[in-house]
């Protein structure tokens, strides 16, 4: 697929997604998260390609949501979702937002689909919805990263968030100057990357499955079953990374 809305750039084992509608601060359209989706599929089918960062083109937003303009245009959107994210349940490989500016409403909910959020000093966050009459479908993403009231606070005064407030709320990692937003989200890749992605996809799979999980017990007793650790314990990475450490060398991994 040729993209408009979007660029994809690969560099080794880490691809780079870009939203670049910067004239209407990166808001997405039927067309645009259709871009998003296709990357994304051709990301988690690459073995090739360990990490992933999604950012937003200019200086002032990362995505400021859905296109009102375009929502009844009557395309087809995703099926993975809003920004080909937020209904992608089965993406093992990590994915890192660097937002650039604000995050709002779909951007918020685009950014909380991914595992690791590095954000500009300058970055905001906000489910606007209510102000338009509408609800953030996805908020539940929200409500799973925060206590109910810190999320309730969030979702029902639509209020903003600083970067700052996002950090020590806890749902973002790193917040750093503008200038260092995209050094830093691939210092966060290039450290994941040091591991050999078998082990990445089972150990993010463990996370998020066993989070969901009734229990604990259950958690760990089902953990085994698991496709990406079913995957990793009958890899050549498991063995060459004992081999490696027995050996005192640095591992080669495979990637299978």
């Amino acid at each position: 697929m040729a993209y408009n809305f979007i660029r994809v750039e690969r560099d080794g084992p880490i691809t780079t997604v870009t939203m670049n509608r910067p004239e209407v601060l990166n808001a997405l359209h039927a067309d645009a998260q259709l871009e998003m989706e296709d990357a994304f599929n051709v990301f988690a089918a690459d073995p090739a390609q360990w990490v992933a960062i999604l950012t937003g083109a200019g200086e002032r937003a990362f995505c400021s949501g859905g296109d009102v303009k375009s929502r009844s245009d009557g395309k087809k959107r995703p099926d993975t979702g809003f920004a080909g994210l937020l209904l992608r349940f089965d993406l093992t490989k990590p994915v890192i937002a660097a937002v650039n500016g604000l995050a709002y409403g779909g951007g918020f909910l685009a950014a909380l689909a991914c595992d690791i959020i590095v954000a500009a000093d300058t970055a905001s966050f906000c489910l606007p919805e209510p102000k338009v009459g509408i609800a953030a479908l996805g908020m539940q993403r929200l409500a799973r990263e925060l206590s109910p009231k810190q999320a309730a606070g969030i979702i029902l005064t639509a209020r903003r968030v600083s970067a700052q407030e996002g950090l020590q709320l806890g749902f973002i990692n790193e917040v750093v100057s503008p200038a260092q937003l995209m050094p830093t989200a691939r210092r966060w890749a290039e450290e994941i990357c040091q591991f050999s992605p078998v082990t990445t996809h089972a150990s993010k799979e463990l996370l998020y499955k066993g989070r969901d999980e009734p229990s604990l017990e259950l958690a760990l007793k089902g953990a085994r079953d698991y496709p990406a650790v079913r995957d990793l314990m009958a890899s050549d990475d498991v063995k060459e990374g004992a081999r490696a450490f027995a050996e005192k060398r640095p591992p080669n991994w495979k990637g299978r």
